[in-house]
């Protein structure tokens, strides 16, 4: 896939940073930009608006929060890895979660940076992810053995996700605690196709109410606990 990144022979690594804090943004791009050899071209406030702005013609890689409005950083690295697969992905966050740590592998990350050791770890992640080797952090790799030992062990693979993107969009929303009217409002549909796709999604994973997609939300790291 390689081919496909445009980056430029000479200079730095070009970044766009996603996070819906201001101040975190400012404080990343900090280190980032204190380094020679990485430079952050783009911010972005949410994961719609860091989809929009990875183009492979500015952009080597994203950084994205795991937990943004409107679009999550796992859902803007599904969509990113989809329309430009030769960015690089990193997934930003506040919990070492294993669930959050195998979607982000399966959205298509490079590498998981806690935010808590974002300072030390963060430059390393970059960097490997550019030479296009995965960053684990030591809690993250005892996840992956366990993970492979278990599934091995039970003969099973990592189920994919059966819902569309915007599907998970809707379940993302109304786990937010967003009526069908502000959903339809966010989303540009009426709300009558609003509760069709809550029907559909309801009938897919074998859930009755808002508190069950409330809970797959956060299992599937839609949303934070």
């Amino acid at each position: 896939m390689s081919s496909t990144r445009s980056a430029s022979p000479v200079g730095p690594t070009r970044i766009l940073l996603a996070d819906d804090h201001a101040l975190v943004r400012r404080g990343l791009r900090l280190i980032l930009d204190a380094e020679p050899d990485l430079t952050v071209v783009a911010e972005a406030a949410n994961g719609a608006e860091a989809v929009e702005a990875a183009t492979p013609e500015a952009v080597d890689l994203a950084i994205l929060d795991i937990a943004m409005p409107r679009m999550t950083g796992l859902q803007a690295a599904r969509e990113i890895s989809r329309r430009a697969p030769g960015i690089r992905l990193l997934i930003l966050s506040m919990y070492d979660n294993e669930q959050y740590f195998f979607e982000a592998l399966k959205a298509g990350a490079s590498g998981y940076v806690l935010k808590s050791v974002a300072d030390r770890d963060l430059l390393e992640a970059c960097r490997a992810a550019m030479r296009g080797e995965p960053f684990l952090y030591p809690g993250a790799v005892t996840a992956l053995i366990r993970h492979y030992l278990q599934r091995d062990k039970l003969g099973q693979s990592m189920p994919e996700s059966i819902l569309t993107p915007r599907e998970e969009e809707i379940v993302k929303l109304i786990a937010e605690g967003n009526s069908a009217k502000q959903i339809a409002e966010t989303l540009f549909i009426s709300a009558k196709t609003v509760d069709r796709h809550r029907a559909n999604i309801l009938q897919k994973l074998g859930m009755r109410d808002r508190l069950d997609l409330t809970r797959y939300a956060i299992r599937a790291g839609l949303i934070e606990p």
